[in-house]
């Protein structure tokens, strides 16, 4: 096979041990791939800051568009198979390590979480997989999603019941067509609707709520917790809309070093289905498993705060932008950028002897 060369977001983990075999391998920052890099490339591989339409890949040479992402609405699919470009994403990819964020935000806004009713919009690779979490560990849970029926989710409701819940995880796509669209989905008559101290999550896309409607809302001070780590307009986030929530991270909920790695490794996967290459991963790359925690006299929320707490990233976003003369956008960028190492639950090693192990089993750690 001829070499290839290749243009890849340079926050993609593992692109050069896995790729440069095929060709040469060229790392870029997500926001400045621009088409005068893409000219005589053949495989872009993205993430989600990278807008992969007409405008980026008229006149390339690109063949195979790759995405390490769970979700699609930065791709033109439409141009792509115009124009014969294969394409494939890494769909579950972060899902376990979002929710994880989910229980972290849980754990240090609501300690009686587990007492509470959880409202799932959107009940796909990461919905799905926080609806089983929670019902295995006995939780009580709605779940709204139009497109799924009770025989598949036994605790499918209307949106109406899902609003009424002690605790609101979004995580639909973000949509603007169809029977069923979620942009702004959550405008200034849902938020409304939603009642004093519930807690309201959005890991999914910034747009499915209402940035400046949210805003209005608690500006008058009303009693409702908000973490947001997806925000319209990012990296352009509204300064003022983070000073007013109680958790505002920069877009990391997936960011884990397990997640990353399993992303780049299916995408890698996916092109031995459109070029012959010299091998195939058996699987996704294998993270091994750490060392023990030492978990002794500690709850359920102590335990995962203590392998996964949100507030640093919070703080660490809230740090950067604290001064009036920062650049928003970049700031905000560079701290995805230089993400720290952040492993996911089944990384870490708990003895069986622990009162909490089956809780931490159900949550994915290994039990020694």
């Amino acid at each position: 096979m001829n070499k290839l060369k290749i243009v890849a977001d340079q926050n993609m983990p593992l692109v050069e041990e896995l790729f440069s075999h095929l060709g040469e391998v060229r790392l870029l920052s997500g926001r400045e791939i621009h088409r005068a890099n893409l000219k005589d490339a053949e495989i872009l591989l993205v993430r989600s800051v990278t807008q992969v339409n007409r405008s980026l890949l008229e006149g390339s040479a690109v063949r195979f568009v790759g995405s390490a992402t769970a979700g699609t609405d930065h791709i033109d699919l439409e141009y792509l198979a115009e124009h014969g470009i294969q394409f494939a994403y890494a769909a579950g990819c972060n899902a376990e390590a979002v929710v994880q964020y989910v229980f972290s935000v849980m754990c240090s806004l609501t300690a009686d979480w587990q007492q509470k009713n959880v409202g799932i919009v959107g009940c796909g690779n990461v919905g799905g997989r926080l609806y089983r979490r929670l019902r295995d560990l006995n939780v009580r849970c709605r779940v709204y999603d139009p497109f799924l029926d009770r025989a598949r989710v036994p605790d499918l409701c209307s949106f109406a019941e899902v609003l009424d819940c002690d605790i609101i995880s979004v995580h639909t796509p973000l949509t603007s067509d169809g029977p069923y669209p979620t942009f702004h989905l959550f405008d200034k008559k849902v938020l409304q609707q939603i009642k004093p101290s519930t807690l309201l999550i959005n890991a999914g896309r910034g747009a499915v709520v209402d940035n400046r409607a949210l805003l209005a809302i608690l500006k008058t001070g009303v009693d409702l917790q908000v973490a947001l780590d997806v925000w319209e307009s990012e990296p352009q986030i509204d300064l003022e809309l983070m000073a007013l929530v109680s958790v505002a991270t920069p877009h990391i909920a997936g960011y884990s070093n397990d997640g990353k790695i399993r992303g780049t490794s299916m995408l890698f996967n996916s092109l031995s289905d459109h070029y012959p290459l010299d091998k195939r991963l058996e699987g996704n790359v294998r993270v091994e498993v750490g060392g023990e925690l030492n978990l002794l006299n500690k709850d359920l929320n102590q335990a995962l705060l203590s392998c996964y707490n949100v507030y640093e990233d919070d703080q660490r976003l809230r740090a950067a932008l604290k001064s009036p003369e920062v650049e928003v956008s970049a700031a905000f960028d560079n701290l995805r950028k230089n993400y720290p190492q952040r492993r996911e639950f089944s990384h870490y090693r708990v003895a069986t002897s622990l009162p909490i192990s089956k809780q931490l089993a159900t949550l994915g750690f290994s039990i020694a």
